[in-house]
């Protein structure tokens, strides 16, 4: 082989091999920056749900004389808390767009967040046995100057007490003669629990306050619109029915009133 064309090979393979370590390079780093970025976006979702979880989370701890103790956290579930929880669960899951939005619409109907505002609480009760029942009569919720009790809640609550035990909760979002929504502009929420609930507790009530903004109960997105058509349609569903129910009353008291009216005409014809 001549000189010239073997020195020819040999710096055509060096060129070959220095351009397949650059190009390897540049994968290695892309991927790098790739995992980065992924990184930062998980960090960044996370933050944002730790944000909101201490931002509608409060906690207390009480105890007696006898060294017991009674825990409880409250976290209500406010449009930004389940959005920043719904976004956190996308990125560790890798979901779509589109997947994220059917995850939220099933969740959001699942509890009937549409109609009830939802409340979970974390309790653990070290000491004496806890006898909570019935549930419902042991804790209340105050939208501004309005009392209302629990419309539905874990039915485990109403079980004897003794260690942790978590549930949820729900109070009605909508007043019930109006069909006004509750949260519609700013208002304080004030969860209390009688002191009754827990004998570490013993005439102290546990009172948790949330000011809540009109955004804050805002949700946005697909699965928002889709279930507040979900909730208007079963609206219209309720005042169809007692229209009917109406009307059929109403035919009632004209029938009612023909009947008094040939009655008085007949005794005057007398």
């Amino acid at each position: 082989m001549p000189v010239d064309e073997g020195v020819a090979r040999r710096d055509s393979f060096v060129e070959v091999n220095v351009e397949m370590r650059r190009i390897s390079c540049s994968i290695i780093l892309a991927i790098a920056a790739v995992f980065a970025c992924c990184h930062f976006e998980v960090s960044e979702a996370a933050s944002k749900y730790d944000a909101a979880l201490a931002r509608w989370s409060k906690s207390e701890e009480s105890s007696d004389n006898m060294g017991g103790k009674f825990l409880i956290k409250a976290t209500l579930y406010t449009a930004e808390y389940i959005q920043t929880l719904m976004e956190s669960e996308a990125e560790k899951n890798l979901w779509t767009a589109s997947e994220l939005e059917d995850y939220k619409y099933n969740f959001l109907r699942s509890l009937n967040l549409e109609e009830r505002i939802a409340m979970h609480l974390e309790m653990e009760e070290l000491g004496p046995t806890a006898h909570m029942a019935p549930f419902g009569e042991m804790i209340y919720l105050w939208v501004g100057n309005k009392k209302y009790s629990p419309v539905d809640h874990d039915t485990r609550f109403n079980l004897p007490l003794q260690g942790k035990r978590d549930g949820m909760v729900f109070f009605p979002r909508f007043d019930e003669k109006t069909g006004r929504p509750l949260l519609n502009k700013d208002i304080s929420l004030r969860f209390v629990m009688l002191g009754s609930a827990s004998p570490v507790l013993g005439s102290k009530e546990i009172r948790f306050i949330w000011d809540v903004k009109a955004e804050d109960d805002v949700m946005a997105g697909t699965a928002a619109d889709r279930v507040e058509v979900d909730r208007l349609i079963r609206r219209i569903e309720k005042l169809a029915k007692e229209k009917s129910d109406l009307e059929e009353q109403l035919e009632t008291k004209n029938r009612e009133i023909l009947e008094v009216n040939s009655r008085i005409e007949e005794l005057q014809k007398n």
